[in-house]
């Protein structure tokens, strides 16, 4: 009878550090370099992971998405960020996967949506995506994106939708997403993508008060042109953002690119971890926000849109228990 008592105590001892040492692990979640949307993004649920779920997570900073993506794929990071294009290219194996299927991932679901734009300086006159095209032969614009591979994407499908391609342009090659930016600041460029009231983009239109500062090119919103856009950005959406004078480059309405950045995720990644990581970041977006001000544009009913990337388990059952719909 003392044998069998002191086996069924080890074993309830064994029992509990294997639990233990389960709650113990640390989560990984892939993020950018320090300063970077993705870096941001990570810093963000890291923490509200930790305080609120009591899931130990550390970000781990890459060159960019296109470095980290094959991570997860392999099951060697649990956890990181795209936006939902580029998830689709590297699912597939497309657009700047090209030839590099990424099968294992699975989608979490959207953090928040990503809006940007081409932008010039305000003394060209350029206002519109058919002004762009008038003067396009004799303007420079940033390319290549070396560590931001996805970022080329972006660009042709806004320059797409005014029927151009880089082609029309003097291109001038750049490392990644920031040192385009900067480079409309240094005069290097005249043509570049900037995020929508982004600390580097509030720099460069300081840099370039003398010019009136930055202004953004409206895109074309007929369906032709529409069209055209979503041959490269599938999930992408030009929408009409209102004249804001706070925000470098909108003094006027204009029509511009969302894209939903959202968590990536492995298949094999437990379902109860996928289900607290969503529960956690669903339900927290004002202290999420407190972080990161993009996350104060979270909406949790919109956390579950159509992709090409299946959804994980452990985030359908969270999305089923609170009447998210999915794929819509």
């Amino acid at each position: 009878m003392k044998t069998s008592i002191k086996l069924l105590t080890a074993a309830l001892i064994g029992s509990a550090f294997m639990s233990g040492a389960a709650m113990a692990q640390v989560v990984g979640i892939a993020s950018g370099q320090p300063g970077s949307l993705g870096h941001n993004t990570g810093q963000a649920v890291a923490k509200i992971a930790n305080q609120e779920a009591g899931i130990i997570a550390r970000t781990q900073p890459h060159a960019g998405t296109a470095a980290y993506i094959p991570l997860i794929n392999n099951g060697e990071i649990e956890f990181g960020f795209a936006n939902s294009v580029e998830s689709e290219y590297a699912l597939t194996g497309t657009g700047n996967f090209e030839g590099r299927a990424n099968p294992n991932l699975r989608m979490v679901g959207v953090m928040f949506p990503l809006r940007t734009g081409l932008m010039v300086a305000a003394d060209t006159g350029i206002k519109t995506i058919a002004d762009l095209k008038a003067k396009a032969s004799s303007l420079r614009i940033s390319s290549e994106y070396t560590a931001s591979t996805i970022i080329p994407y972006y660009i042709m499908g806004a320059l797409a939708n005014g029927g151009m391609t880089y082609d029309d342009f003097k291109k001038v090659p750049v490392s990644n997403f920031v040192k385009g930016i900067f480079a409309l600041g240094d005069g290097l460029v005249d043509v570049t993508l900037i995020s929508l009231n982004s600390g580097a983009g509030k720099k460069v239109n300081a840099q370039l008060q003398g010019r009136g500062g930055l202004k953004y090119v409206s895109l074309d919103t007929s369906p032709e042109a529409e069209a055209r856009f979503k041959k490269l950005m599938p999930t992408g959406n030009i929408i009409t953002i209102k004249a804001n004078e706070n925000i470098p480059g909108m003094s006027e309405a204009a029509n511009l690119v969302e894209i939903p950045w959202v968590m990536l995720t492995n298949k094999d990644v437990s379902d109860e971890l996928v289900y607290e990581m969503t529960k956690v970041i669903a339900e927290n977006k004002e202290k999420l926000g407190a972080s990161f001000g993009a996350f104060k544009r979270a909406n949790l009913a919109k956390m579950a849109p159509a992709t090409a990337v299946e959804y994980h388990p452990g985030a359908l059952k969270y999305f089923a228990e609170h009447n998210i719909t999915v794929g819509k």
